[in-house]
């Protein structure tokens, strides 16, 4: 699933949807078929963006992602299951800034995020990259994964807020790269070499 947010065509995604793919395709919800280019796809924050040919019919109004609160009510826009298109369920917003995996040593299916908005409007697989909105019909999230003990489409739903969603779509759209700061450093316990080559009087610490 994905949705338009401008004039241009771009259609915001997750990347997971869109990964190994090599020709693209956007079909409308009245059945029109457009083909698209992909023009940006970041794994870290598991968002894409392709631009489909010819105009939109509509796009997406953004919402802030930072004014929801717990138990506000929230519609689930997409295709579960990858066959039922246009479906809507309805939930509310029952966590703010969820990390998954939230132990850092654990392992995810698509990666690690951060900032997760958990509700309880039904997915499933298909719903992935569509929209998480309020009750205004204004986009607050994308509908991004499900976490499962069983490992079936049963578990609780997450989305990306949707003020990451623009900064990053917007940089897409406009062919910008993502860059982010990063620090290389590396801790190592304390030694006699290590003590002695920095002229210290104990051994004790990290370097």
């Amino acid at each position: 699933t994905g949705f338009v947010i401008d004039g241009s065509g771009n259609v915001v995604t997750n990347q997971h949807v869109v990964r190994g793919g090599s020709r693209f395709q956007v079909i409308l919800s009245n059945g029109e078929k457009r083909d698209a280019t992909l023009v940006g796809s970041d794994p870290l924050s598991d968002l894409a963006v392709v631009r489909m040919e010819g105009d939109p019919p509509s796009t997406v109004s953004f919402g802030d992602s930072d004014s929801l609160q717990q138990g506000q009510p929230v519609l689930a826009i997409g295709s579960p299951l990858g066959e039922f298109t246009g479906t809507v369920t309805s939930g509310i917003i029952s966590a703010l800034d969820r990390d998954f995996p939230t132990d850092v040593s654990g392992s995810a299916s698509e990666g690690i995020y951060t900032d997760l908005i958990q509700h309880d409007a039904a997915i499933n697989p298909g719903n992935s990259g569509g929209a998480l909105v309020d009750m205004n019909g204004r986009l607050v999230g994308i509908n991004t994964m499900i976490y499962s003990q069983s490992g079936g489409s049963v578990g609780i739903g997450f989305a990306i807020p949707s003020n990451l969603v623009r900064v990053y779509a917007e940089s897409a759209a406009n062919g910008r790269k993502v860059e982010r700061p990063w620090i290389g450093a590396k801790l190592e316990a304390m030694s006699h070499d290590f003590a002695e080559g920095l002229g210290l009087n104990r051994v004790a610490g990290a370097v």
